[in-house]
């Protein structure tokens, strides 16, 4: 886990670095293994798109 590219995504974009993730199908779970370990998990929302694709955005209120 410690190369997987969307530990520093999800901390930029928890910290409003970025405004948004782009997740493909095929990139699914190596997201997940980091997104299931992380306390703030809830406050991802995903909006599922065409093909397989989710669009995460950061949340502070989410539950």
């Amino acid at each position: 886990m410690e190369n997987n590219p969307y530990v520093d995504l999800l901390d930029k974009l928890q910290n409003g670095e970025i405004e948004e993730i782009v997740i493909e199908r095929d990139d699914f779970f190596l997201f997940r293994e980091v997104w299931i370990n992380r306390e703030d998990r809830t406050s991802f929302v995903g909006e599922a798109g065409l093909n397989g694709k989710i669009i995460y955005r950061y949340e502070m209120d989410a539950k």
